[in-house]
């Protein structure tokens, strides 16, 4: 569904060339969930951007169904992006931040039946007439992961939507999120900082350091996955002893922790 052949971006900060990509080359088949892991400042957003068409690359070329992209970018016709924060706004409803996307572009009783259809798959009905401030943080990521699916995306890219959580809370929108893809299937790429959600929800992990794809994992495990199976504990550990240097891992366990 979407391949990238020697993706670079590059910046320029304050005179200086900054390389936050470097000669990317990855394939994400339609349907699969590709999970991009590595420390903060590794490259995972800026690529994550690549493939919204939200910025363009220095140079490579991103493929969308063996077609190239127009001036770079990604052609999805469907993209649904969730951001670090739900980004909210404070004055609209539950439903009207959910279909704010939609507003004007299909008749008003096909919005009321997709947002109300897309409030209730994420358990949020008993709050659609609430306001963001009304709403625990899980209940906002929810919104957040809402509006992003009410446009029926077949390209659903996720930038830690799960990190300012708690343990429980998190845990638990992974197996809703999981759910989510099994039963509607659109191709996922969801970025973290966290090996161990990497390896709970991907079908392929790419670890990420320095701007570069340093290794590829292809997880072979049924869902929903148990954290504490010898399987998944070895995949972690293993994802974890390929960033370079104790510096990295204990990071990486500190941020885990």
């Amino acid at each position: 569904m979407l391949e990238c052949r020697a993706l670079g971006k590059t910046y320029q900060v304050d005179g200086a060339r900054v390389e936050a990509l470097v000669d990317i080359d990855i394939e994400l088949p339609e349907g699969s969930f590709t999970v991009l892991v590595g420390p903060s400042g590794c490259g995972k957003t800026t690529l994550l951007r690549l493939f919204s068409g939200l910025a363009s690359p220095t140079s490579g070329e991103i493929r969308h169904h063996s077609s190239r992209s127009r001036n770079g970018k990604c052609g999805f016709s469907h993209v649904g992006y969730v951001f670090q924060e739900p980004r909210l706004m404070p004055w609209l409803t539950v439903s009207q931040n959910v279909g704010f996307g939609l507003k004007g572009k299909i008749s008003h009783e096909e919005w009321m039946r997709r947002v109300g259809e897309v409030i209730e798959l994420m358990g949020l009905a008993a709050f659609s007439q609430a306001r963001p401030d009304q709403l625990s943080g899980g209940m906002a990521s929810r919104v957040g992961l809402a509006r992003a699916l009410v446009g029926k995306p077949n390209l659903l890219l996720l930038d830690e939507p799960f990190a300012a959580l708690d343990a429980m809370t998190r845990r638990r929108l992974q197996g809703e999120l999981t759910a989510i893809w099994l039963e509607r299937r659109p191709t996922v790429v969801f970025v973290t900082h966290d090996v161990e959600e990497a390896v709970l929800l991907a079908d392929t992990v790419y670890r990420m350091q320095d701007g570069r794809i340093q290794e590829r994992y292809d997880i072979d495990a049924p869902r929903l996955r148990d954290p504490t199976s010898k399987h998944i504990t070895s995949l972690r550990r293993a994802i974890l002893d390929g960033f370079e240097g104790k510096k990295h891992c204990q990071q990486l366990f500190l941020q885990q922790a």
